[in-house]
């Protein structure tokens, strides 16, 4: 029996690749076959898993030829590569003619269609390019062709997700994924609080959502689709700081690229910044959703943000120094120390104790803060019979006209100058925290004004 064993275990050895071929198309056959069943029992109840299966497919072959075969694909462009390049001073001018062409005529058309009032929003994008090439680092060494292309691109992803029927049921279905993935952190929550954890919503609902996607986005990473993911867009911006945007905050965003921070240039690091700023982390999406904040607009903003930061950062500090790093390839990085997919969970968990944690103080003493200050500036109104004077009226009249240049409506841009000034002077949740209590007047029904202050948007 001894010599049968150690037999099996030196053909299992010696046939170990073959083996484990054999295995991955035993278990991609049967996945397949899992598949076509349910596509064949009921084609739109299995339409999510087939749209998954496709882009599986998809990305595997693409990283497969890719590895294979990247030389030979490049090969086989250069002469087309080597024909653009130099006819390129030409085509430039041809493609920039044609661009504006474009832009102009969908601008008389959707003018025509959705009113003039549509063009308020491009003199804001005007207005706003302008403002960061006065305020530039160096403003006679901005180079135009990162920005426009930035620029360029948030336009044609708005029009895509926003314009498109096909855009805009991809991203609000995914929306409505998300919303629906983190509402599963409620059966932790009413284990853990009890049955009534909802009267106390932000501590006991919220939070225990920014846990439950710290443990996700870890056991993610562990098994390497985040750094694939993440190293996706660097296929297409080949640049490694515009790359790192759509699901970091500024202070995640940094450490993805940490191996390179000794060697990138200032604007290269404002451009990090930059990028985390634009975008809504992943950790903290689901407290925002929780607020009533749509998942899909959120989703939409970030995705759209991600050339724009890049082109916003390149414009407000140009590029003055020589880069040392150049990427070609896919972003390197660690799957960390965790040993196997549960001790990535619980890593993930015990990680955003701190994240929780400074959320909810942060909270605690801004909003303290924030009443402290309104208290103060209702006692000096009072002085002159203005005694409804608070921070949220002077913010919304600083920011008043730059949330109108945005697209909002007129009546509404106060309100949202206030959302505009908590953001600035203190932090994304105290604003969403706000936006949030419009939301909820506004489904609920009731006033549009009580005592001629307005209770939610129009829109």
């Amino acid at each position: 029996l001894e010599k049968k064993y150690h037999k099996a275990c030196e053909f299992c050895k010696k046939h170990k690749t073959g083996i484990q071929y054999a295995i991955y198309g035993i278990l991609i056959t049967a996945y397949l076959a899992v598949v076509i069943a349910a596509c064949t029992l009921n084609f739109q109840r299995a339409l999510p898993l087939l749209i998954i299966t496709i882009l599986a497919i998809f990305f595997i072959c693409w990283d497969f030829l890719i590895a294979k075969y990247e030389d030979r694909i490049a090969a086989f462009f250069s002469p087309g590569e080597r024909y653009l390049k130099k006819k390129w001073f030409w085509l430039k001018w041809v493609l920039c003619t044609a661009l504006v062409i474009t832009i102009i005529c969908w601008l008389v058309f959707d003018t025509a269609k959705m009113g003039s009032r549509q063009l308020i929003s491009f003199g804001g994008l005007v207005m706003y390019v302008l403002l960061m090439f006065i305020f530039s680092k160096y403003p006679t060494r901005v180079a135009w062709r990162p920005v426009l292309s930035g620029i360029g691109m948030q336009f044609i992803l708005g029009l895509l997700i926003l314009r498109t029927k096909v855009g805009f049921d991809v991203f609000n279905w995914l929306g409505i994924q998300t919303q629906t993935f983190l509402e599963y952190s409620d059966t932790g929550a009413k284990f853990v609080f009890g049955e009534k954890y909802t009267d106390h919503l932000f501590a006991f609902k919220v939070l225990p959502i920014v846990v439950f996607f710290s443990t996700v986005t870890s056991m993610l990473y562990h098994i390497g689709f985040m750094q694939w993911l993440v190293g996706k867009p660097l296929r297409v911006y080949q640049e490694v700081l515009n790359s790192i945007v759509v699901f970091h905050f500024q202070t995640e965003s940094p450490l993805l690229v940490r191996p390179y921070l000794p060697h990138i240039t200032k604007s290269e690091l404002h451009a990090v910044m930059t990028a985390g700023f634009s975008t809504i982390a992943g950790s903290v999406l689901g407290a925002y959703i929780s607020f009533g904040v749509s998942a899909s607009h959120l989703l939409t903003a970030s995705v759209m943000s991600a050339p724009a930061s890049l082109a916003a950062s390149k414009l407000f500090w140009p590029e003055t120094e020589k880069p040392t790093v150049t990427l070609r390839k896919e972003l390197l990085m660690a799957k960390g120390e965790t040993k196997n997919i549960l001790e990535a969970a619980s890593q993930g968990a015990s990680t955003s104790i701190l994240l929780v944690a400074n959320i909810a103080v942060n909270l605690i003493a801004f909003l303290a803060l924030l009443a402290f200050l309104d208290s103060v500036l209702s006692w000096v109104g009072n002085l002159f019979d203005y005694p409804q004077l608070n921070f949220e009226n002077i913010c919304a009249y600083l920011f008043m006209p730059f949330s109108f240049m945005m697209g909002v409506d007129w009546e509404d841009s106060f309100i949202v100058g206030g959302l505009l000034g908590y953001k600035t002077f203190f932090n994304e949740f105290v604003a969403y925290e706000r936006l949030s209590k419009l939301i909820h007047n506004r489904e609920k029904g009731g006033s549009m004004y009580i005592n001629g202050v307005k209770q939610y948007m129009t829109v």
